[in-house]
């Protein structure tokens, strides 16, 4: 079953001289339950997908194709609600609310969805996450790792169809690097949870089950990695 279906994708910055081409008719497909990596040089249009997919950013031509709805075709409103029930993004730098307590960052999701967390589910996630000791604490309060599980639980807690990750270890050191790409892949394996992880850290990507490449905004190689 396709989760994602991107056609055609091409987006453009400036006019005439000036312009630049991130992304040059890019066109792809993920099915439910993959593990992606897309990597490339700095530059090489790798984050401006990753925007556009996430429904942060809008294509100068093509579609992008989420559980059979074309984010294109939505408002602005209609497209705020699609991303918060349908698009778990984590971030390199976590973009987690200050103020909030790591349990309040963790639902606000449903919160702003206006649906009751489920307690249990919560309990869940928190455990698989371990965090159950810090719960009250603030995000200035965690680790850089800590704050990176709190974010993954965040963008896990609607069950999305598609979740996506921006350099989410780009901010951490090699240890706790490996713990988020674990936590990546077990929930992807428990889950059967769709992950897209955006990195130029070949070795990260070893642990996708397929690598997309790209340079100057197009495609350069998909391959299927076995075993």
């Amino acid at each position: 079953m396709k989760i994602l279906e991107v056609k055609n994708l091409s987006k453009t910055y400036g006019k005439g001289d000036t312009m630049v081409k991130a992304l040059d008719n890019v066109s792809f497909s993920v099915e439910k339950g993959e593990f992606v990596a897309i990597i490339g040089p700095s530059g090489s249009g790798k984050s401006t997908l990753l925007h556009i997919l996430g429904g942060v950013d809008v294509p100068t031509s093509g579609n992008v194709i989420i559980n059979d709805t074309d984010i294109s075709t939505l408002d602005e409103t209609a497209l705020a609600i699609f991303r918060r029930r349908q698009i778990g993004l984590v971030y390199q730098f976590y973009n987690l609310i200050p103020i909030l307590t790591v349990e309040e960052n963790l639902t606000l999701p449903l919160l702003l969805d206006g649906r009751k967390p489920d307690k249990k589910q919560i309990n869940e996630l928190i455990k698989k996450l371990g965090l159950e000791n810090r719960l009250d604490h603030l995000p200035n309060q965690l680790s850089g790792g800590q704050q990176q599980r709190v974010s993954i639980g965040r963008a896990l807690v609607n069950h999305p169809a598609l979740m996506l990750a921006d350099e989410p270890t780009g901010n951490l050191d090699s240890e706790n690097s490996k713990e988020i790409v674990a936590l990546l892949r077990h929930f992807n394996k428990a889950l059967n949870q769709t992950v897209i992880i955006i990195t130029h850290d070949e070795k990260i990507a070893l642990s996708a089950d397929r690598i997309i490449s790209i340079e100057d905004g197009k495609i350069t190689r998909d391959e299927v990695r076995i075993g």
